[in-house]
């Protein structure tokens, strides 16, 4: 809940206005650095949070940021306030002047629109306090070039007001991501490339016109750095070399024992030959259930594809040297049973009702087969077994296109669907 309190969190005076001056102003008021994106990023931060206490953090921060455009807003508006009657001073800046009528509007210094793309938000608490620590250090140097420029004595007051409070939250902000208890370069969950995170990479290399030179300091020598040549200059010797801290690691590691994954992949290239096998029985039967023509041929085409994915599969499974044998499938012959129950329910409906529950049983087989080949494809990936994930990359694409046609057939099906029956 807001409540507007008639009272300024700082109260401003202007005793010289200055309509150029007013236009820089509205970089904190309208732009990426200004007070609305960081009262909006910060609360909108809030809302998405789980944690009470930073939440608390978030939300009064946000909420004073919005006392702090008030104040920001109030002084561009006195400085400004000259282009409203004078031709001189409306030359400043005639945006504001003719389209705004001298006033404050979300718009930077240079005209641009205030954007959502200014808010850094990710959902996730300690990158979002990174963020904001970073926000507030660009804010406190916007105001501190703006106290530079400014004559008025009254408005440098309040610009250092203003600025102190960066610092403030700039401390609050940095205080919660230490009580957060996590290392300082643990974002997210999965870790890091073990070696690979701890190289540097010289990529800036030679001397230049001035005399600059490679230097080293702590931010690429001493532990835990390895100071490693360019990716654009390694040889293959250094690619090749021994001393794996000296070569950039810049492939996929092998895995120790791929023995389970390709055992694994040959269980579910096993488990969806004998899905698509069930398919290939089931369709004749839904293409003869079908009232439409268009999903007649559409079940007819994907009839054919199912073949070829058969054909795909058995290669695969040659290729790995598994048995080309079919391993039942449960979890298909559950969906053939309820889309055959779906058919016989649809000999009593009429032709759209009908045909739309067969669509549905056909898209819950659709994405069946899309969660199966993916899940095949990433073993293969792993394994780099190209060929492999060529064939079976061809046969999710299938299953992707045949569910999205499903999806366009319906979508005439339900407005025939709504439409009230004839009467005789």
């Amino acid at each position: 809940m807001y409540h507007h309190v008639k009272s300024l969190m700082y109260t401003v005076r202007v005793d010289e206005p200055d309509p150029s001056f007013g236009n820089m102003l509205l970089e904190q008021f309208g732009g990426a650095n200004g007070e609305l994106a960081a009262a909006m990023q910060y609360s909108i931060q809030g809302l998405n949070c789980d944690d009470p206490g930073r939440k608390d953090l978030l939300m009064d921060i946000g909420t004073e940021e919005m006392s702090h455009l008030e104040i920001v807003g109030t002084l561009a508006r006195l400085h400004l306030k000259p282009m409203k009657s004078i031709r001189e001073e409306a030359e400043a800046d005639p945006l504001i002047a003719i389209a705004g009528g001298g006033g404050v509007n979300l718009y930077n210094s240079m005209g641009n629109a205030w954007t959502a793309d200014y808010l850094k938000i990710t959902g996730e608490l300690d990158v979002d306090l990174r963020s904001n620590i970073a926000a507030e250090a660009r804010a406190k140097i916007v105001y501190e070039r703006l106290i530079n420029f400014c004559r008025d004595p009254g408005t440098k007051d309040a610009l250092q007001f203003l600025m102190t409070r960066e610092i403030t939250h700039m401390r609050a902000f940095t205080i919660a991501l230490e009580t957060l208890g996590r290392p300082a370069f643990s974002i997210g969950q999965i870790a890091p490339t073990p070696g690979l995170v701890d190289q540097f990479f010289n990529d800036s290399t030679g001397r230049g016109e001035h005399g600059e030179v490679d230097t080293r300091g702590p931010w690429n020598q001493g532990d835990p750095w390895r100071f490693v040549q360019s990716p654009a200059l390694q040889t293959e010797e250094t690619e090749q070399a021994e001393d794996a801290d000296e070569a950039i690691q810049a492939a996929s590691a092998d895995l120790d024992d791929p023995s389970f994954i390709r055992e694994l992949l040959i269980d579910q290239l096993r488990d969806i030959l004998h899905a698509e096998k069930q398919v290939q029985k089931a369709l004749p039967n839904m293409i003869e259930a079908a009232r439409f023509t268009q999903l007649q041929n559409l079940f007819t085409q994907h009839l054919a594809e199912t073949e070829e994915q058969i054909e795909r599969l058995n290669q695969s499974l040659k290729m790995l040297g598994g048995p080309a044998r079919a391993k039942p499938c449960k979890g298909m012959a559950g969906l053939v049973e309820e889309g055959d129950e779906v058919m016989e329910e649809g000999r009593e409906k009429d032709d759209a009702p009908a045909d739309l529950g067969l669509i549905g049983a056909a898209l819950r087989v659709e994405h069946y087969e899309i969660a199966a080949y993916t899940t095949a494809r990433n073993l293969a990936l792993q394994l780099k077994e190209s060929e492999i994930v060529k064939l079976l990359t061809l046969s999710l694409g299938e299953e992707q296109n045949a569910g999205q046609l499903l999806d366009q057939v319906a979508q005439p099906l339900m407005s025939a669907a709504r439409m009230p029956a004839s009467v005789e």
